[in-house]
């Protein structure tokens, strides 16, 4: 394990590309939601939005199952099978004629995914520890959030040549290739001798490991409420930009502008994490995303949308708040269990996945004509993070004492 301030951009950019075919699979497919639903005889158009939440569901799931094997088996062969899911997946997306089956694959494409998610950050946690392990992982993050600038642009120019199954077909083709590019440049980072015997009890022994940490089990919480809240933003972006804004083909580029600011916030983060310690930079972040949702809620109580320039500059504000988030949350909770790093990741992904569906798809159903119910959900789970955040200070500072 390295402790010191050095580090690969091959290492870096190849997680960051393990990662990003989650990324891809969500964000390329927001411009053709329409034309899938219209494709699968979808009435309600609100349920378009369950072909995004519901991916969410398989990665959550399927981080329990690739995380504590990856312990035993090694992480590279854990990525080849998860692969082999999502190309299955993929297919059956592609060749759906309903609604419950496209379903069924968003799903199962989930779970295929959380296989290279999960290892991304098991094997950044074999390699690296402490805050500098924070700042590989805003790195990693930053490279990551290029893919979300792009996908939905790239997603609409392949919808506007061929159609929404392309969509499918060329990220089957880009995962194919970061996977080669896996197994022919990445060595295996957990060693034979680290590894944990596999039995059906390591579900269990791992999972009571896990929550004998009750800093990594809070900071859990904190994850399902953050990306909670922003799967909402994810799942109901297109309907905002296009329909009660009306704004069509600019929503790729306003939907990059939310996302290069969380790449910047990543950056940043990666430049200051050293010096002031990720967990104070998130405990602050947490406060800025509570003052900038709960803001926007008093300035806009009546419900009425506010131009579309006022609107992007608050999502541009809460999105850079994320970004100090996402890195150093995950950093936060696997320090403690760097021991159990695979079936780690995997139960803080879990918990925190399976915490934002159904955050998602309830704060959702009440995005129809007004942005306000989007930013309140923003703050009842922002203040629930901050009172998280608060006892743990307390309990740092007892500990201390």
């Amino acid at each position: 394990m390295q402790n010191k301030p050095t580090y690969k951009i091959e290492f870096i950019a190849l997680m960051a590309s393990l990662m990003s075919l989650v990324a891809l699979s969500i964000d390329a497919l927001l411009p053709a939601l329409p034309q899938i639903g219209d494709a699968l005889g979808v009435v309600n158009e609100k349920d378009n939005q369950l072909l995004i939440t519901m991916i969410f569901l398989g990665l959550g799931f399927g981080q329990l199952i690739f995380g504590p094997l990856s312990d035993s088996f090694g992480r590279k062969p854990m990525v080849y099978f998860g692969f082999t899911v999502f190309v299955i997946a993929t297919i059956i997306c592609v060749t759906a004629d309903s609604l419950e089956v496209m379903i069924f694959g968003r799903i199962l494409q989930g779970i295929g995914l959380s296989s290279p998610r999960t290892i991304a950050i098991a094997m950044t946690r074999d390699t690296y520890s402490g805050d500098f392990m924070a700042k590989i992982l805003s790195i990693i993050v930053m490279f990551f959030i290029l893919v979300p600038i792009v996908a939905p642009t790239f997603g609409q120019l392949l919808l506007d040549f061929f159609n929404w199954k392309a969509i499918f077909n060329v990220n089957l083709i880009i995962g194919l290739l970061i996977v080669l590019w896996f197994w022919k440049r990445q060595p295996e980072t957990l060693e034979p001798k680290k590894r944990i015997k596999f039995s059906p009890s390591i579900f269990i022994t791992g999972t009571v490991e896990f929550l004998r940490h009750k800093e990594a089990v809070a900071l859990t919480f904190v994850s399902g409420f953050i990306t909670g809240s922003f799967m909402v933003y994810l799942s109901t972006s297109q309907q905002i930009f296009q329909n009660q804004y009306q704004l069509g083909e600019l929503f790729p580029y306003i939907f990059a502008s939310t996302a290069f600011s969380v790449g910047f916030a990543t950056f940043t983060n990666s430049r200051l994490v050293i010096r002031f310690g990720s967990f104070n930079i998130a405990y602050y972040a947490t406060i800025a995303y509570v003052f900038i949702s709960i803001l926007y809620v008093l300035l806009f109580f009546t419900g009425d949308n506010p131009s579309i320039h006022v609107l992007v500059t608050f999502f541009l504000l809460q999105f850079f708040a994320v970004g100090f988030l996402f890195g150093n949350l995950r950093s936060l909770a696997m320090e403690p269990i760097g021991h159990i790093a695979g079936i780690g990741a995997a139960i803080n992904g879990f918990v925190s996945t399976v915490m934002a569906v159904p955050i998602a798809n309830y704060i959702g159903g009440f995005v129809k004509t007004s942005v306000l119910p989007l930013f309140i959900g923003f703050s009842i789970c922002g203040v629930l993070s901050l009172l998280v955040f608060v006892w743990l200070k307390r309990r740092r500072q007892l500990l201390k004492a």
